[in-house]
């Protein structure tokens, strides 16, 4: 097997364990730290994580520059751009320390509503995540000379390693009574060994040399030229993801901040499940593109990626409507409380209802890509992003996290609308294909599977054995309603192709 189809592969266990552990983790950590601690905790990574905007783009640079001089063997240029690229990050790094002395005299002036003590958690968190972010972006660099050498196995594998063993010992270290700041202090003891690592693996595995033959405007002028938009859509995902943290840290208690904390993470996990299945299809999108296919095939294919995409999202949507509360209740509740956890639902599934087009949608940004048309989607993100959240930060006043995440979302489902008209008439999609195609066979049949899955709500009892019941047979139901109702014959081909392997293993053992 290929490097490539082992870092794919690769790929798909660390999204699972990202979103399995994670969702083991949260329960335990917030039992064992606060509700009003996690709060701090999860407000101040999100604060830390909006300056690590200031990569500019450059890990994905480097990808991208160290396979085209490997490609051209070009030893002397390599060697010369990565020089650039970590003086490019020393001054970085040293903007980055700068900004965080300047802002952690103000933490206590910022955060109103926190005690004094939460206000002394709140600096340590800060400073320790501001030194790790100071190490992690020059760091990251290792990962991306990795990638442009195509070399994925060794630094997933790692990556994985350090998923597990960072689990671990959070457990071990809670449970001996540790706090936030132990969380901290675990992550920048394992962001430097993995650092470690990985440099050993660049200098002496692959045999990459860093020296600075040259530095010069126009080397300068390429990377950026080329890093400018990865950094819009970074601050455009900085203002979808983070900036809620920002606004409500600054008028709201610790407890609301890990309503919203908990509410955020369940959406990302929402798009994890459509990335794992698009990712699939991507490449071959992309080499259409690129191959001046046609606007109808482009249409075909994204009708295709979508349609899969859409078919796995609306079961773990219809779930989540249906059993979700119930969910939260069991997962969280012990710590939130029945009218929290019935918030954190609410807002996990608000994220999910508005992020379901962009994410069925995703191969129109690879069209985009292609044909060089991000500028506009950039700029009409920013604006409605941007509005949408001041918008959440007006409801935010009265209403929470809640009120925050409603404004918020309104500047999605605006861009989505405005994409759609762009999609339709500057880049030639048919968009009204796509959605005829889209709900062909599966809107009737997921309005069949929905009224079961309600009835299936009314099955006596609580707790988890009595959720597990309800979510199999919701399970059962989609799935066999859907693949006799609601695909077309590619889908179910596809679906036989995925378990053909394991039939014909089972068949052997037999």
């Amino acid at each position: 097997m290929s490097q490539l189809k082992k870092g794919a592969a690769l790929n798909y266990i660390i999204i699972f364990l990202t979103n399995a552990v994670g969702l083991f983790l949260t329960p335990f950590i917030l039992s064992h730290i606060g509700k009003e601690e996690y709060g701090i905790y999860t407000t101040i990574g999100a604060l830390v994580g909006t300056i690590s905007i200031l990569d500019l783009g450059l890990n994905n640079t480097t990808i991208r520059f160290v396979a085209k001089y490997k490609a051209e063997d070009d030893k002397e240029k390599e060697e010369n751009f990565l020089a650039i690229t970590l003086i490019i990050y020393g001054l970085i790094s040293s903007i980055i320390i700068i900004s965080g002395l300047a802002f952690y005299g103000q933490i206590d002036s910022y955060f109103t509503k926190m005690t004094s003590e939460e206000i002394s958690v709140a600096k340590t968190i800060f400073a320790l995540l501001i030194f790790n972010l100071a190490i992690s972006l020059p760091g990251n660099t290792f990962n991306g000379i990795c990638y442009g050498y195509e070399s994925f196995v060794f630094p997933k594998t790692i990556q994985i390693i350090r998923y597990i063993l960072r689990s671990l010992v959070v457990v071990g270290v809670l449970l001996l009574g540790g706090k936030a700041i132990s969380l901290v202090i675990i992550d920048t003891i394992f962001n430097i060994i993995i650092i470690a690592i990985n440099a050993y693996y660049v200098f002496f595995k692959l045999n990459v040399r860093i020296k600075l033959h040259e530095f010069s405007a126009k080397y300068l002028k390429e990377i950026f030229g080329y890093s400018i938009w990865i950094f819009v859509f970074s601050f455009v995902g900085i203002i979808q993801w983070k900036v809620g943290h920002w606004i409500l840290g600054r008028i709201s208690v610790p407890e609301v901040l890990t309503i919203y904390g908990i509410g955020i993470m369940l959406g990302t996990y929402y798009g994890a499940f459509s990335s794992a299945i698009s990712s699939v299809f991507l490449p071959r999108a992309t080499k259409m593109t690129v191959g001046n296919a046609s606007t109808e095939e482009l249409t075909s294919m994204m009708i295709k990626i979508g349609r899969i995409s859409f078919i796995i999202l609306m079961y773990i949507l219809g779930a989540f409507s249906l059993f979700g509360y119930q969910f939260v209740l069991l997962w969280v509740g012990g710590e939130l409380g029945p009218t929290a956890s019935r918030e954190v639902w609410l807002i996990g599934l608000l994220i999910m209802i508005a992020y379901t087009l962009p994410l069925i949608q995703g191969f129109g940004n690879s069209i985009l890509e292609a044909k060089n048309k991000l500028a506009f989607k950039a700029i009409i993100y920013l604006v409605f992003l941007i509005t949408g959240a001041v918008l959440g930060a007006y409801l935010a006043r009265s209403y929470g996290a809640l009120g925050m995440i409603i404004g918020s979302l309104s500047g999605w489902i605006i861009v989505q609308n405005v994409m759609n008209f762009y999609y339709n008439n500057v880049i030639g999609l048919n968009i009204p294909r796509f959605f005829k195609e889209l709900f062909n066979k599966t809107l009737p049949a997921l309005l069949f599977v929905s009224a079961l899955g309600y009835i299936i709500t009314f099955i006596p009892g609580e707790g988890w054995i009595n959720f597990v019941t309800k979510a199999t047979c919701y399970s059962l139901v989609y799935f066999v309603v859907i693949y006799n109702l609601g695909i077309i014959g590619f889908e179910k081909q596809l679906f036989k192709d995925a378990l053909n392997p394991f039939l014909n293993k089972m068949k052997l053992k037999w």
